[in-house]
């Protein structure tokens, strides 16, 4: 067999329309495809928060929905929840909310007693859940990490290109680093 393999790439581009930490011209981004239910994503959840003090300036994070629901069955609830916040100016509050109280995702009253300490209209949450209104935007990121080679969660891209190694901090920052250092010698951003 001859040829070399090459990682699957975002098909989705990096744009305004994400969820994201750190500065857009960053020259490390990293994308993850992830899913509030999945217990692999809760234990990246803190590797990632590792990855992003240890890199500060230099990285954008980037958070897209990847809700696994015939595994997970509150995995499409929370994202709902994560982008009906995301319209109140407060996705990565409950972004975080709900991947440090993961083990309570089976209880969605649980969520309601946070609501109001970060300043959320629960009744506006309670009907765009109810209405779906950010169905299309979560099966629009699903779709594109379908069409980008992800089949699991967490899975992660480094500067468009999907990381197949371990979801630990020390590698991602590792893989980062050998990422920003190519950028540089080809002339990239």
């Amino acid at each position: 067999m001859s040829g070399s393999y090459r990682a699957p790439r975002l098909t989705l581009a990096v744009g305004d329309r994400d969820h994201s930490q750190g500065a857009p011209d960053a020259p490390l981004v990293l994308v993850e495809y992830g899913d509030y239910q999945c217990p692999y994503c809760g234990a990246a959840y803190p590797q990632v928060k590792r990855v992003q003090k240890e890199l500060g300036t230099s990285l954008r994070f980037i958070f897209r929905n990847f809700p696994i629901t015939n595994a997970h069955p509150q995995a499409e609830w929370a994202a709902e929840t994560a982008e009906a916040a995301a319209a109140q100016g407060r996705f990565w509050e409950v972004h975080d909310f709900l991947f440090e109280n993961q083990r309570f995702l089976g209880n969605p009253s649980y969520f309601s007693a946070y609501e109001s300490k970060i300043k959320l209209d629960a009744r506006k949450i309670t009907e765009e859940i109810e209405r779906h209104s950010f169905l299309p935007r979560i099966k629009e990121d699903f779709e594109s990490g379908v069409r980008s080679g992800v089949n699991g969660t967490p899975t992660f891209f480094i500067n468009g290109t999907r990381y197949d190694g371990a979801p630990e901090a020390a590698p991602i920052v590792a893989a980062l680093k050998r990422a920003g250092k190519g950028s540089r010698e080809s002339g990239e951003r």
